[in-house]
């Protein structure tokens, strides 16, 4: 019976060729710890060291007889875990901006939505406004619009403070009303 542990990189690499599992053992046991550390240095993550390492173990396994061995074993499995590694690194980074930018374009798309339902109900209570007696609406948009005090309106339009306030008082409970489902319709069903 062979000793595996005694036989070179290149005399194992022959036997897995031909399909024998014991010398495909004996590498994985002689390099998976070497490229382990290698990896997780790179990586900072231990399972994601431990995986990458596992798949090119699979890929060898798998793929032995079309695999070159050009140097040494060595080489060939170090410069394999970098490119692995390599490829990691740049897929998270891929990730990262792909969500940065799906959250970016989740926040432009609910500022849009936002923009939109808030210029639906801009036009809703202009026309509403609109609607109202010619006198309530002068008063109503005297005080709202134009920021006047109830005293500056009666002045200005001559009647009383009193009637100011009853103006606005009915401008408003005529719009609460008209708005009321207007708003619950805009807001809920657009």
């Amino acid at each position: 019976m062979t000793k595996y542990n005694c036989l070179s990189d290149l005399q194992l690499w022959d036997l897995l060729k031909s399909g024998d599992r014991l010398a495909y053992a004996e590498l994985y046991e002689r390099y998976f710890s070497v490229l382990y550390v290698h990896a997780r240095n790179r990586l900072k993550n231990s399972q994601e060291a431990e995986d990458v390492i596992q798949e090119i173990f699979l890929d060898i396994w798998t793929n032995c007889s079309k695999i070159c061995i050009r140097t040494s074993l060595i080489n060939y499995l170090i410069t394999a875990t970098k490119n692995r590694v390599l490829n990691l690194i740049a897929r998270h980074n891929f990730e990262g901006k792909y969500k940065v930018t799906l959250a970016l374009d989740e926040k432009f798309e609910a500022i849009t939505d936002h923009l939109v339902r808030e210029k639906m109900l801009s036009k809703l209570i202009d026309h509403e406004i609109d609607a109202l007696p010619p006198k309530m609406r002068k008063v109503f948009l005297m005080s709202r619009a134009d920021h006047l005090t109830y005293n500056e309106i009666a002045d200005h339009l001559d009647i009383t403070e009193q009637s100011v306030r009853s103006h606005v008082k009915n401008a408003l409970k005529v719009l609460r009303v008209k708005l009321g489902v207007l708003i619950f319709i805009t807001i809920f069903f657009f």
